[in-house]
């Protein structure tokens, strides 16, 4: 099982939510958080048709409130993923 550092996981609803330290804050995995909050069962597809419907939509690109940051995958290796600070965090929810 792989083993992340504690100050790199935020615990939601049971449900660990990986973090990293950017500019000073702490940026959090997007679709983690997606998955912490509707346990769907592939929270990067929720997360991808959820841009196109908001862009569409509402006329906003969620990725501009988000960053590509490299946190540790469940392979150990590390990934860019979408990443919100907690006040992008709050304006995705």
């Amino acid at each position: 099982m792989l083993e992340i550092p504690s100050h790199h996981i935020a615990i939601f609803k049971g449900k660990a939510i990986r973090k990293i330290s950017h500019q000073k804050e702490w940026w959090f995995s997007v679709v983690d958080v997606v998955e912490a909050l509707t346990e769907s069962v592939d929270s990067r597809d929720y997360w991808y048709k959820m841009k196109i419907r908001v862009k569409d939509e509402e006329n906003f690109e969620p990725s501009t409130i988000c960053r590509q940051l490299k946190l540790e995958a469940s392979d150990g290796k590390m990934r860019e993923t979408d990443c919100a600070n907690t006040e992008g965090i709050f304006r995705i929810i």
